[in-house]
Formats: C-alpha cells, sequence, structure tokens
C-alpha cells in the first residue's frame, strides 16, 4: 500500500514517482474521484486501474475493501484531495488495518500544508506541533485551548475559512492577543497569502471575508515571558464577548496563562479606569 502526497493546488509540484503512481497503480483510493481524476487531466496522464471513493464517511466501510485488494495482491494507492494521506484526512484507518494484517506500508512524499505553512510563517520551526482542526463549540475550542496556552512548541492549525475568525479569537483570547501568528492561505495556488501578525490584529482581519485553505501557525508560550496587563485584560474582554461572566473569565484567563487572579482582576480595572485612546 502506498500513501502519496498530492499537489496542494498547483500540478506543477506533483512528482515523478506520484505521476507514475497514478498511471499505473491497480486500485486508486480518492478522497474525491472528480479531483483526483482532474489533477490526472492536468498532468496528462490516464490512470488504468479501479477507483474507490475513500472519503471520512466511508472510511470504515471501505477498508475491508482495500483489504481484499492487498490480499489479492494488488498495489493500493492512497490519496487525499491535497497533501498527505492520514494528516486531518483519510487514511489512518486503512494504516492501522493493513499494518495490523502483515501488508507493507510504504509513503511516496510529497507536499504538505503543515510543514509549508510552517516554514513560510516565519515562527520558530524547530519544534511544532499538529492539532489539526479545532472543535466547532466555543466550550469544547476554549478546553483545548487552554490546555496549549502554555505548549512551548509553535502550533499548527487546519481551519475552515468561514470559522477562521472565531477561532482567531478564541486563540487571542486563551493565548492572549499579542501571540504571534500567521495565517496562510491558498498554498501553492494563484492566490497565495501569508498574513503574518498578533492574534489580536489576525482575528480583526479575519472578521472580513477570507477564503480558500487556511492553515493556521501559532508561536509556542515562552517561559517566564510575563503578559501584560493589556494582554490579560482583553482575554478577560473576549471571552465575556462570548458570553462568559467575568469572574469566571478571569478564573479562566489566570489558569491559562499561569498568572494570579489578582492580577487579572487588577489588569480589568485598570483597563476600565484608562481614558479612551
Amino acid at each position: 500500500m502506498i500513501l502519496a502526497g498530492v499537489p496542494l493546488g498547483n500540478p506543477g509540484d506533483a512528482s515523478a514517482r506520484l505521476r507514475s503512481a497514478l498511471a499505473t497503480a491497480p486500485v486508486i483510493a480518492a478522497e474525491d474521484t472528480r479531483r483526483m481524476r482532474r489533477l490526472c487531466s492536468d498532468l496528462d496522464i490516464t490512470p488504468t486501474g479501479r477507483v474507490v471513493s475513500f472519503f471520512d464517511a466511508n472510511e470504515t466501510s471501505r477498508v475491508p475493501l482495500l483489504l481484499d485488494a492487498l490480499a489479492a495482491g494488488e498495489d493500493v494507492l492512497v490519496v487525499t484531495d491535497a497533501g498527505m494521506p492520514s494528516v486531518s484526512d483519510p487514511g489512518y484507518r486503512l494504516v492501522v488495518a493493513a499494518v495490523a494484517a502483515g501488508y507493507p506500508v510504504t509513503a511516496l512524499p510529497g507536499p504538505s500544508a503543515v510543514t509549508t505553512a510552517l516554514a513560510l510563517s516565519g515562527l520558530p520551526c524547530d519544534r511544532f506541533c499538529f492539532e489539526g482542526f479545532l472543535p466547532r463549540r466555543a466550550g469544547e475550542r476554549a478546553k483545548v485551548l487552554d490546555g496549549l496556552a502554555r505548549e512551548p512548541r509553535t502550533l499548527v492549525f487546519f481551519e475552515a475559512p468561514h470559522r477562521l475568525a472565531e477561532s482567531l479569537a478564541a486563540l487571542a483570547a486563551a493565548f492572549g492577543p499579542e501571540r504571534a501568528g500567521a495565517v496562510c492561505r491558498e498554498l501553492s495556488k494563484t492566490y497565495e497569502e501569508v498574513k503574518r501578525d498578533n492574534l489580536g490584529a489576525l482575528a480583526e482581519w479575519a472578521a472580513g471575508d477570507v477564503r480558500g485553505e487556511i492553515t493556521v501557525v501559532v508561536a509556542g508560550f515562552v517561559a517566564g515571558a510575563e503578559a501584560s496587563s493589556v494582554d490579560l485584560a482583553a482575554a478577560v474582554a473576549l471571552r465575556e464577548s462570548a458570553g462568559m461572566p467575568r469572574k469566571e473569565a478571569i478564573a479562566e484567563v489566570a489558569q491559562s496563562l499561569g498568572v494570579p487572579k489578582r492580577a487579572v482582576f487588577d489588569a480589568v480595572v485598570a483597563a476600565k479606569s484608562a481614558p479612551p485612546a
């Protein structure tokens, strides 16, 4: 079985090995068969093998079928819409099942939105962790982010464009609005864009009409770096704007940023009494 990385958007990124595999594989398991055939058309390739749809909703039911193909001695090529299979895309369950059954599994290296965005972000790349998509529900998302607030490694997330502003606001609330970040949009495509700023500014920018495939990169927590009074007050204000009572918001900010509740309370009071800019 072969896990193949496919272009993020630009067909020119397809390797010679990918071209050969798409043309000759006996079985191709594709996340979106139409997009796979479009890629083949762009590469002037005509697949000779059997094409099987293989996406999130049918991944579990397709695994036995693909294992049968492996048992029959057929190579199975796994491709997603973009990037590497199994990375927030179908493939993981099939890999586990194939390994357990004793079939060889290899990879045909190719593009990955995770490492591409990380390299372009301008943030530290020596240590990082990939967190996939954040939970859609505000409470679950806040809980996840509070657990990551003191993570020292650079963080990489995927996000849908219509949820980007909300997720960036949640990141700013959990990590502080001054934490550095980057939003990478439409990587390798015609309208590629990398927006680098602090999380508060990125959240404001994303409130406009942002479209396309999105990868978000966020700087890790720096031990000993003290959150400013403005950061603390802004983090509380963001939680309050989402409907959280102030007392609870102060407690959450204190816990997530590792500072005394009194310091957060004082920051809120100072912000309320400060003259307008």
